[in-house]
This record gives structure tokens, C-alpha cells and sequence, in this order.
């Protein structure tokens, strides 16, 4: 590992449920001069209590746990510390990386790959720290340009401006666009909260669509509006849907 950061020590919590999980990081990251472990959490409200208290530099951050999950966890913070995930479920990948992840450390894990993340995580807090508090970003009013989805075996972006609609299914979401389909483990609620609702409407509990890929809205029936998108695609609109477009079109 190379010498500590000349700019002061960094502050981490860890937020996980499992006692041997939190200990192992505690007995690594002992071995490192530059970072001060100032809290632990073990469960959700819990870790959202702790970083609005000690406001941290860096989150080890386990994905489930009891209370609230991590992600729900970092919808719950108004500023964002570097993020890295400690999860035994590797299928939360896309939304970690979604939010900005440094990195997704899947247990067990030793001090090598912990290593590796940590010269991730020093070259992200060397940016910030020299960009002053521009270097700081703020949930508030943010809205992501693209999403983070499984493709192929990997993790691919997918810019927000080429998606054309958001279908739920089982596992999450499927982001449809013209050049292709991304699955995503969010759900549609999760995308709803983070997406700008100005760009994305939920015209159904199972869909999400573009209004830059709409071509054409029709009225279905009484109560339900129809939506013809620019891949081709006609939606029906739930009644409650219909409404809430209505209004947001005044």
C-alpha cells in the first residue's frame, strides 16, 4: 500500500449486519495509517443516524440489512460520501454502481481486493478533496444521466436519454432502449425517486416511459390514456396513471 494521504486522515464507518464481517474490516483496515474507523452500525436506521451524525468520508456500506437496505440507506443521506459495498449478493452490482459505488466488495473478501479498492477509494477522495466542495456532490435536485445494468455477463451504462421506456419484472427492472435491453436489480419505485419526473412519467405500476420517446398519446377509454412509443410500442396507461399524467401536463 502506498504512503498515507498528505491531506489529513479519512474518516469511515461501517455499516453492516454481521459481526464477523464488520470485525474483518475493522482487523484490515487497522493496517491502514491514513483511515480512523469512527463508527459502526448494524443496521439500517441505525447506519442513516450515524452518517448524518459524524458525516464521514468514506461508508463501508453492507447491502442487506435489517430496517432499511443499503441502497435505501444512501436515498436517506443528503450529501455523499464515497460509497464501498460489502454484500454476499453479487446481483446488487448495477444499482451499487448506480449510486456512485467506488467499488463492490462481494464476502468473503481479503486484504488484497480490499487493497485494491482502497487505491480507488484514495484516488476518488484526491479528487474531491482538490476540488474543494465542488468536489462534494448533493442529492438534492440531482438527477443521474445514466443507469448502471447487466449486459452480457458485465455491467454496462446506459445514458438516461436513450431509454425509452422502464418495464418492472421479477428481478428488478429492464431498461428498453433502440439499441438494445439492460437489466437492473432497482425496482421501478426505486427508478421513480431517482429519475427527473419532468423526463420520465409512470404511466402503469409496471411502466416507466420517456416523454422524449413518445410519438403519440391517445385517450384508451374513459379513464385510461394510451401511449404509442417511437420503438413501436402502445401502452395502456392505468386509470390512476392516466390522471397523474393529466395533472403533471396541467
Amino acid at each position: 500500500m502506498t504512503a498515507g494521504l498528505s491531506f489529513g486522515p479519512v474518516s469511515a464507518v461501517i455499516c453492516e449486519d454481521e459481526p464477523l464481517a464488520t470485525r474483518a474490516l475493522r482487523e484490515y483496515l487497522g493496517d491502514i495509517d491514513w483511515i480512523q474507523v469512527v463508527g459502526e452500525a448494524g443496521n439500517g436506521p441505525a447506519a442513516v443516524r450515524l452518517i448524518h451524525k459524524l458525516e464521514p468520508d468514506l461508508i463501508f456500506l453492507d447491502v442487506r440489512m435489517p430496517g432499511l437496505t443499503g441502497l435505501q440507506v444512501l436515498q436517506a443521506l443528503t450529501y455523499q460520501p464515497v460509497i464501498v459495498f460489502t454484500t454476499a449478493f453479487d446481483e446488487y452490482a448495477p444499482a451499487a454502481f448506480e449510486f456512485g459505488a467506488v467499488d463492490y466488495l462481494v464476502k468473503p473478501f481479503g486484504r488484497e481486493r480490499l487493497h485494491a479498492t482502497l487505491d480507488r477509494v484514495r484516488v476518488r477522495l484526491l479528487g474531491e478533496r482538490l476540488g474543494g466542495e465542488e468536489g462534494k456532490a448533493t442529492r438534492t435536485g440531482r438527477y443521474p444521466a445514466r443507469l448502471f445494468a447487466q449486459h452480457r455477463g458485465g455491467i454496462v451504462p446506459v445514458p438516461t436519454s436513450e431509454i425509452v421506456r422502464i418495464d418492472a419484472t421479477a428481478g428488478g427492472v429492464r431498461l428498453v432502449t433502440h439499441k438494445g435491453t439492460y437489466s437492473a436489480s432497482a425496482t421501478i419505485g426505486e427508478l421513480q425517486e431517482r429519475l427527473d419526473p419532468r423526463e420520465f412519467v409512470r404511466v402503469h405500476r409496471s411502466h416507466m416511459v420517456s416523454i422524449a420517446h413518445v410519438t403519440m398519446i391517445k385517450r384508451y377509454d374513459e379513464r385510461r390514456l394510451v401511449f404509442q412509443l417511437d420503438d413501436g410500442t402502445k401502452l395502456v396507461a392505468s386509470r390512476r396513471g392516466s390522471r397523474l399524467f393529466r395533472e403533471l401536463m396541467g
